[in-house]
């Protein structure tokens, strides 16, 4: 195709649950190209189920590892059948879903050094994998690992100081710790354990890609703050782990050049680069553009935080990553299970199923809701881990009902609130130059946006990241070829497209809400040590 003609670009790829997906940015920051290859559709062989394998027990999840290779190759054949000029690419780098691990055999990085270029990668990668079905994040089998972890370093809390998250059962350590276990003769015979994305940015360089800090911090294993291998958690996990591993290095390293492979069969430049691979998560960060005091909220069926933060201060919930575009600072990832669906519950209760009525009663009540203060959980909340709903008047008593305009701004608040303080309990901050980017169905409603403006006392943008980790990989290639400059990314990133202003805060805002987030935080307390805990 013409228009691919003459056109410095770098790669942005996304390894994800249910897709291989690339995009290709020009210098002046414009996505000119995207593919994607889905697993389910594209690639039948395989069997999977949005791009996974759920065992019988319910619990473990895997993926098959020749199936995002051979998605790689599909991708790039129908790259080159486009006309797609490779001899442009200037750089590359990607994502992958986090937490997944590869398990390279023994005599694998022989294979990857000498790949022939008349050959499609997974047909020469077919024996290369000691464990052919990776375990991914969805992945829920490892509860015993998890305590024996966090029992060898002291307890939830300290594990969580030292590796930024208490232990997960999804976290690649504990994986680990299982394979070992119960395939021990599997984990003697691998000579490297990936994450998703470095195994995917091994590809690319034809040798063992190092783990990033970023994506490395979601395996209960690198203690982030000397962004070093925690020596106790991996003689928790299994031995001869920190050989098998690799070392750790910045999340804007540039690895080295490509694979001579792909300058063969593909017609990539030989100094084209290939910058460390991360995690979706990061990813994502990078390609909404975040910067220090600013703050992601994504709005779907479960609503995500994504914060930046400067002091960490890791906690029993969320999550804490070194930052993959700082060296310096850190993000924090905050789940709620509550999100759209409670709205759209309350919308049809309260407000006669009708999102125009649902605003017109946030419209309608004031802010603080003349202190009713509400929790709604239908399902078992993960922050904090609380069920039902539960309503307090002006006065601090316990309610069975609110008028409905008042259920609609209660709920609204309530979920807001309990963001920003459990946004605080992390160790973030709201700060003078505080941005909020707004993702997500409910996005689109400017009167709940209102509310998240007023809540955290900052402005709120709104902006397309359907290809956030992707276009986030892209601009981090650019950065990793700017870094030995040392240019911010914010310098690199200027050019991007910048998101739209969507909402302010009303004056006024702060004072209800500081007096309101003290009272709020009490009550949520106080429901918890009505709450039987989870069980151990």
């Amino acid at each position: 195709m013409a228009e691919h003609a003459a056109r410095p670009c770098c790669l942005g790829w996304d390894f994800s649950t249910q897709q291989v997906k690339v995009v290709a940015v020009d210098a002046e920051l414009n996505v000119f190209y995207e593919d994607s290859v889905n697993f389910d559709k594209d690639l039948l062989e395989f069997g999977t189920q949005g791009g996974v394998h759920i065992h019988e027990d319910g619990l473990t999840v895997t993926s098959p590892v020749l199936m995002w290779v051979q998605a790689l190759d599909i991708i790039l054949e129908r790259m080159k059948a486009s006309g797609f000029d490779f001899s442009q690419v200037l750089a590359l780098s990607g994502a992958g879903q986090q937490h997944g691990s590869v398990y390279w055999k023994a005599g694998a990085s022989r294979v990857l050094t000498s790949l022939s270029p008349d050959l499609l990668l997974h047909k020469q990668l077919q024996a290369c994998f000691s464990i052919r079905d990776s375990p991914v994040w969805m992945d829920s089998s490892t509860t015993v690992q998890c305590r024996r972890l966090e029992a060898a370093v002291g307890g939830a809390q300290a594990l969580s100081c030292l590796t930024g998250s208490r232990a997960y059962e999804r976290f690649t350590g504990n994986q680990i710790a299982k394979i070992y276990q119960q395939n021990p003769e599997a984990y003697a015979h691998t000579e490297r354990i990936s994450l998703v994305s470095s195994f995917a940015a091994s590809l690319f360089l034809g040798s063992y890609a190092p783990i990033d800090y970023s994506d490395g911090s979601g395996m209960n294993l690198l203690q982030i703050q000397d962004k070093v291998w925690s020596q106790v958690c991996l003689r928790a996990c299994a031995p001869h782990l920190e050989e098998k591993l690799g070392s750790p290095v910045p999340s804007c390293s540039v690895l080295g050049a490509i694979s001579s492979y792909f300058v063969q069969r593909y017609g990539f430049p030989a100094g084209c680069k290939v910058v460390a691979f991360t995690g979706d998560n990061p990813a994502s960060l990078a390609g909404m553009k975040l910067e220090e005091g600013d703050i992601a909220v994504s709005l779907g069926t479960s609503d995500t935080l994504f914060l930046w933060l400067q002091e960490p201060m890791p906690a029993l919930e969320g999550h804490i990553f070194c930052n993959p575009v700082d060296a310096q600072h850190y993000m924090a990832l905050l789940c709620f299970k509550n999100g759209s669906l409670m709205r759209e519950k309350i919308r049809d209760e309260s407000a006669s199923c009708s999102w125009s009525d649902f605003s017109e009663a946030l419209r309608s009540t004031e802010m603080g809701n003349s202190g009713n203060l509400g929790f709604y959980f239908d399902v078992m909340e993960i922050t904090p881990e609380i069920t039902g709903r539960h309503r307090f008047s002006a006065e601090n008593r316990q309610v069975s009902a609110f008028p409905g305009a008042v259920e609609i701004r209660a709920l609204i608040e309530g979920q807001f609130m309990a963001k920003r303080i459990h946004a605080e309990g992390l160790g973030y901050r709201v700060m003078p130059k505080t941005k909020i980017l707004a993702t997500g169905g409910a996005s689109h409603n400017r009167d709940i946006l209102q509310v998240l403006a007023d809540v955290f006392g900052a402005p709120v943008y709104v902006t397309d990241t359907a290809n956030s980790a992707c276009v986030g990989s892209a601009y981090r290639a650019f950065h990793g070829l700017a870094a030995g400059t040392d240019v911010s990314f914010s310098e690199v990133v200027k050019l991007a497209p910048n998101p739209r202003l969507a909402a302010t805060p009303t004056p006024g805002a702060s004072q209800v809400y500081e007096d309101l987030l003290p009272q709020y935080a009490k009550l949520e307390q106080r429901i918890l040590s009505q709450t039987p805990g989870p069980p151990e």
